[in-house]
C-alpha cells in the first residue's frame, strides 16, 4: 500500500512538473497591430496552437508600452514561454519588451531575421511591424518563430552575456 502512494506521488509530480514547464504562448498589440494580431490569433487556432491574449480588446487607441511590459512579464515567469507583440513598426513594442530582465525580443522583418532569431539569441518575443510586413509573411515568421529551436553551444555562452 505504501509503495503505491510513494508511486502516484511520483506520477503526481511529474504531470505537474510537465504542466509548469508547458510552453505557453502570450499575444498583444497597440491599435496599429490589432487587425494583424487578430490574423494570426486565427491562424494559431486554424493550426490548434493555444495563446493567451493580453489584449487590447478592440483598436482604439493604447499606448504600445503597456501591452509590451504585459507580455514581457509573462514570458519571463517560465523559460519555455514565448510572445508575439505587434505595433505599427515592431520597434516600439520591441524596446519596450527588451527592458524586462531575461527577454530577449527580437524585431523580425524576414524569414532568416525570424529563424536566427531563434537559432542563435533564444529569442523568447517576436516583434512585428503591422505597416511595414505583409500578412502572408507575418504569417510565415510566426510560424518559424514557435517553429525553431536555440542551437545552444557557442551561441549559449553569448546569451549569458546580455
Amino acid at each position: 500500500m505504501v509503495e503505491k502512494k510513494i508511486e502516484y506521488t511520483w506520477l503526481l509530480v511529474f504531470w505537474i512538473t510537465n504542466l509548469i514547464n508547458l510552453k505557453k504562448i502570450f499575444i498583444s498589440s497597440d491599435h496599429a497591430g490589432f487587425k494583424l494580431k487578430e490574423t494570426i490569433k486565427d491562424y494559431l487556432t486554424n493550426k490548434k496552437v493555444k495563446f493567451v491574449d493580453l489584449g487590447p480588446k478592440d483598436d482604439d487607441r493604447v499606448d504600445y508600452p503597456d501591452y509590451a511590459h504585459k507580455v514581457a512579464r509573462r514570458v519571463k515567469l517560465n523559460k519555455n514561454n514565448v510572445g508575439i507583440l505587434v505595433c505599427g513598426s515592431g520597434t516600439g513594442m520591441n524596446i519596450a519588451a527588451n527592458k524586462h530582465k531575461n527577454i530577449r525580443a527580437a524585431q523580425c522583418f524576414n524569414l532568416k531575421s525570424t529563424k536566427l532569431s531563434r537559432l542563435h539569441n533564444d529569442a523568447n518575443i517576436i516583434t512585428l511591424g503591422s505597416r511595414l510586413i505583409t500578412k502572408k509573411n507575418a504569417l510565415k515568421f510566426v510560424s518559424v518563430f514557435l517553429d525553431t529551436k536555440f542551437d545552444g553551444g557557442r551561441h549559449l555562452k553569448r546569451i549569458k552575456k546580455i
